[in-house]
Formats: C-alpha cells, sequence, structure tokens
C-alpha cells in the first residue's frame, strides 16, 4: 500500500489546504498539525501546539508549509519532529514558495531533510517577508485578508 509508511504535518493555519490535498489523495495516512507562530516584531517562530501521530518517529513525514521565507518556521517544524524521534532524512518539507535564505536556514540546521519546493523567489523584504510573493497564503485561502474598516 502506497499510503504506508508516511504520514502528513501540517503547519497549521495556511498549510491545512496542502494537508487536505494529501489526505483527499491517501486517506488512511495519518495527519499531525504544528502551530508555530511568527512574531511579527523579531520574525522569530514561537511554537504553540503540536500534535503528531502515535507512531510519527517511525514514519516518513511530508512537512507542508506553502511559505519558505527566513526558513525559522520550517526549521522549527523540524525541529518538533526530529525531538518526537523523526530522523532527519525521513523528513520532506513541501512548500509552494520558497527563498534562497529560508533554503539555506533549512539546510543549515537539518541538512538532511529534502525538500520540494514549486517556486523559489528573489528573497525577502525588510519586513521578512517574500519577494514579490504572494501575500499570506492563509489569508488568502481562507478569505480573511483584511479589508477596509466597515463605515
Amino acid at each position: 500500500d502506497a499510503e504506508e509508511g508516511f504520514c502528513v504535518v501540517s503547519v497549521l493555519r495556511a498549510a491545512d489546504a496542502m494537508a487536505d490535498v494529501v489526505s483527499a489523495a491517501a486517506p488512511s495516512a495519518p495527519v499531525g498539525k504544528i502551530l508555530i507562530q511568527r512574531d511579527e516584531a523579531t520574525a522569530q517562530p514561537r511554537l504553540i501546539y503540536s500534535k503528531l501521530p502515535g507512531d510519527v518517529s517511525r514514519r516518513r513525514v511530508l512537512l507542508v508549509d506553502p511559505m519558505l521565507a527566513t526558513g525559522g518556521t520550517a526549521a522549527a517544524a523540524i525541529q518538533v519532529l526530529r525531538e518526537a524521534g523523526v530522523p532527519a532524512q525521513a523528513v520532506i518539507l513541501v512548500s509552494l514558495v520558497a527563498t534562497p535564505d529560508g533554503i539555506n536556514a533549512v539546510l543549515a540546521a537539518h541538512p538532511q531533510v529534502r525538500m520540494l519546493l514549486g517556486e523559489v523567489d528573489r528573497g525577502l523584504n525588510g519586513a521578512k517577508y517574500i519577494v514579490p510573493g504572494l501575500g499570506d497564503f492563509g489569508d488568502r485561502y481562507y478569505g480573511t485578508v483584511p479589508g477596509p474598516a466597515a463605515s
């Protein structure tokens, strides 16, 4: 069975759209969740929550996160997996848009992790957002993009 031996772990909330696609294709594959929030002032990641399959250490893990900007969130999520016993070589990070900085940061922290990237954009702006990027993926996907104030 092609689904045997792997699971998908999403970095909440933006990556849930990606995890849903994997789950539709492989419905018996377990799903884990990691919530890491980026501190907007420092751009540093902060772990809020994680719930992983009980046998995650024996599985290959598709870690899905649509945007790989600074690499801090992805590296922190990989560290959560490593602390749960997942070998680095068993992790495949799947991102839609990445930057050279993000790629380098993940590989510096976890050199054995493999990555599957849709696009590598130019880099980061002063606020540490991807340029040209596409904005906040989660807000765009879930329709929570801030709009004009109600009058």
